[in-house]
């Protein structure tokens, strides 16, 4: 494990307050304007499944229109499985995160990124308003928890000179290898600094304060005294990531 990976991790520990509060907002909007589970649960779903990219419509609308028809295995976590992941419906992250993977228009990201959001909204350090089923389970060991791996992600691994070839599977073999779950679960922090220290697309980014991105995302503090701080801890991850 290089130097630079290790620090990262470091820096993504020792800075978890930032992302923390931006997510609670986050599920604050999705969740506490909906009443039953259904809704809270259908609210999730788009939400996760319209951060594509480039979603495919057509695909999309098929798995709502499924989901609209037949909502009672929304209730709780197990049923929610049990209806996606037919081949092992045991109530776990890791066969949640199967079993999304399997329908029309999701993909690699969206199935993690839904089940990282289902295990913070259940793990105890988020307000208790925020849960939604009450049989969503512990992370146990022999689970898996996956990283929301995109081209954000990429791009930093790249520059942490991660072995190629660098995809969702490659980062998540080594990260499963090589940390806990809960680990795995602070790396998605990372999503959040690579995010606002990035600027063009592809090879031809480039890495520094993006003050506007961190204003495009409608759960941010925009308190200067905050956006400065951000902002101060930004330069820092850059030089990390330079060194």
């Amino acid at each position: 494990m290089s130097s630079k990976l290790t620090e990262t991790f470091l820096f993504l520990k020792q800075n978890r307050n930032f992302n923390f509060k931006l997510q609670q907002k986050y599920y604050e909007r999705i969740v506490l304007y909906e009443i039953d589970t259904e809704s809270k649960i259908v609210a999730l779903l788009h939400e996760v499944v319209n951060s594509q990219s480039k979603p495919n419509i057509d695909k999309i609308a098929e798995f709502f229109k499924s989901l609209i028809e037949n909502t009672t295995n929304l209730n709780s976590f197990e049923s929610f499985v049990k209806r996606f992941n037919s081949k092992n419906p045991e109530p776990s992250y890791k066969n949640l995160f199967e079993g999304l993977l399997k329908q029309p228009g999701w993909g690699n990201k969206t199935a993690a990124l839904f089940t990282k959001c289902v295990y913070h909204l259940h793990n105890g350090i988020y307000s208790k308003e925020l849960k939604i089923w009450n049989d969503s389970p512990k992370l146990e060991n022999e689970d898996d928890l996956y990283l929301p791996v995109d081209s954000v992600i990429i791009s930093i691994f790249k520059k942490l000179n991660f072995p190629e070839p660098i995809s969702f599977k490659s980062i998540n073999f080594f990260l499963q290898a090589n940390y806990t779950n809960e680990e795995i679960e602070i790396w998605d922090d990372l999503w959040f600094w690579g995010f606002i220290t990035q600027k063009g697309s592809g090879d031809k980014r480039i890495y520094e304060w993006n003050e506007n991105k961190y204003w495009v995302l409608r759960a941010s503090d925009k308190e200067s005294e905050v956006i400065n701080s951000v902002k101060i801890k930004a330069q820092e991850f850059i030089e990390l990531l330079h060194s």
